[in-house]
């Protein structure tokens, strides 16, 4: 097939904020992952692929037919699955001619269709869902459900290009190894935004999206052969060669002005000879003339070649420099964080959850705890038990520590204030110095701390809402983790590992990014069915 293409494509915001700006992007066939940081413009790329975006200029060419999982599933609850699928007519019409129906019209709704719900059946199987939910409203699944419902009905309609945009989000474990059999054996078009690396794993090639340096709102992209391990090792190698380049680039700027500086005053001490003969009259008056204007020259030439040597290792040291990924870690030092080990922090003893599900959970110093279990299991509702949100149907429970919840909705922070502001609320005896001290840790530095919540990106939100939890009085000792990678992109996660590598207090983490689990160092793991 074809490939897809982007020439010269501009694209802006109604607010005239640039998104794209003469973007030239080739996607060959197979397997992309298409990554990079939020508000990149990754899911606009997909719209653009669509249609549903036009380029203010440029062309986008996409062959063939083009359907896209979107990240906001729109659906109307009332409608059947049959229905959703588009398969609701044929089906009727099989079912009557099984009946012994013979009206005519029926098997021209059939058409050559005969197959349609054997393949529905089969499609839904392969994503975890019973055939029998074809009878069901869309308002009576889950959100796991959804997600796999409609992926199901982007198989049967066969495209020609598929585009996948955060699949994974609300998928739990089970599903998620389902999709990814799924992309590891599609052998059609197919365009994957995500930030789950397990599921970049299964791609053929990945291409980052980047800001193109000195251009606003252009973007570039850079190609990487293979799934995620590959991406991640030339990622690094590539950044390695560029710190080494740096420095190289440093050394070349001081040598040139070193060289500079002492042009300078080897042509002082030539200026001061040269006065002191034209002074002394030792020769002839044009004589003096002519080698004064000659050694001007010869000066003007050498004071020009050292400053252009030098100009030409500033704009080595500025490239160099724009081939560094920015420092991303988050630093944090919270002594007052600490457990000793074998403190209690959390107790569950013989707990009913509000929904009927049994739990039994004893957190110990500085445990690490992932908690896991199927969609609609009851991982929100444990975490919201555990902190006294909400109340168990029967048993205790017993917090013996300050404890904070960072929720999948990230709602901790008001929206009106300024980052700064949200923090000095939350550690109201703080010192501004330290407060902003404290914010830049969290790489909100300067003029960043002073933006508003609401200005906010998905991950610079996550990391305001971290940065506030974290630094609330008192000092967590226990942090309570919602599905904490959901909608993150690679690098905010990377920050989220870093911060949380540093912190010596308990945690107890909800989530299906397994990968994101082992970074953390999980300590055992407690499921919810």
């Amino acid at each position: 097939m074809s490939a897809i293409s982007f020439n010269d494509v501009h694209f802006n915001w109604p607010d005239g904020d640039p998104v794209l700006d003469g973007l030239d992007l080739l996607v060959p066939s197979g397997r992309t992952g298409l990554v990079g940081s939020n508000g990149i413009g990754k899911s606009t790329l997909l719209r653009l692929m669509t249609g549903e975006l036009t380029p203010h200029r440029g062309t986008v060419t996409v062959p063939g037919r083009v359907r896209l999982l979107r990240q906001d599933l729109l659906l109307r609850p009332e409608d059947r699955v049959d229905e959703h699928l588009g398969i609701a007519r044929a089906r009727r019409a099989l079912h009557a001619i099984e009946a012994g129906a013979t009206d005519p019209d029926l098997y021209d709704v059939i058409g050559d269709d005969w197959d349609v719900e054997e393949r529905a059946v089969a499609t839904l199987e392969r994503l975890g869902l019973p055939g029998s939910v074809l009878d069901r409203r869309l308002g009576e699944l889950s959100g796991g459900e959804t997600t796999g419902l409609a992926l199901a009905g982007l198989l049967l309609d066969r495209p020609d290009v598929l585009l996948l945009d955060e699949p994974t989000n609300n998928l739990d474990r089970p599903a998620r190894e389902r999709l990814y059999d799924v992309v590891a054996g599609y052998r059609g078009t197919l365009v994957l935004v995500s930030h789950d690396r397990e599921l970049l794993e299964h791609v053929d090639r990945i291409a980052e999206l980047r800001p193109e340096p000195g251009r606003t709102g252009a973007r570039i992209a850079s190609w990487y052969g293979g799934g995620w391990t590959a991406y991640a090792e030339a990622v690094e190698a590539e950044q390695t060669a560029a710190e080494h380049a740096v420095t190289a680039a440093r050394s070349d700027v001081r040598r040139q002005r070193n060289d500079l500086v002492e042009a300078h005053v080897v042509l002082a001490r030539r200026k001061r000879y040269a006065q002191k003969m034209y002074d002394n009259k030792r020769e002839p008056r044009a004589v003096m003339k002519l080698r004064k204007r000659a050694a001007e020259v010869s000066a003007a030439k050498l004071r020009g070649t050292h400053e252009s040597r030098l100009e030409d290792a500033r704009d080595r040291l500025t490239e160099a420099e724009d081939q560094l990924r920015p420092d991303d870690v988050i630093r944090v030092d919270l002594p007052g964080s600490a457990v000793p080990r074998g403190r209690e922090v959390l107790t569950l003893s013989e707990v009913v959850l509000r929904n009927g599900a049994r739990v039994d959970v004893e957190v110990r110093g500085p445990e690490r705890i992932a908690v896991t279990g199927p969609n609609g299991a009851g991982k929100t509702t444990l975490l919201h038990t555990a902190l006294g949100r909400v109340e168990p149907r029967s048993g205790r429970v017993d917090l013996h520590v300050p404890a904070r919840l960072l929720p999948q909705r990230l709602d901790v922070l008001d929206p009106s204030l300024t980052v700064a502001e949200n923090a000095a609320a939350y550690a109201p005896s703080a010192e501004r110095s330290e407060v902003r001290g404290r914010l830049a840790r969290f790489l909100f530095r300067g003029a960043a701390a002073d933006r508003p919540v609401a200005t906010l990106s998905g991950g610079e939100l996550f990391r305001a809402s971290l940065a506030c939890l974290l630094l609330a009085e008192p000092t967590p000792q226990l942090l309570v983790l919602d599905e904490p990678t959901n909608h993150l992109d690679l690098a905010s996660q990377r920050q989220l590992v870093s911060a949380l590598a540093a912190y010596d207090g308990a945690l107890l983490v909800a989530s299906h990014d397994q990968a994101f689990l082992d970074e953390l160092g999980i300590d055992r793991t407690v499921v919810v069915n």
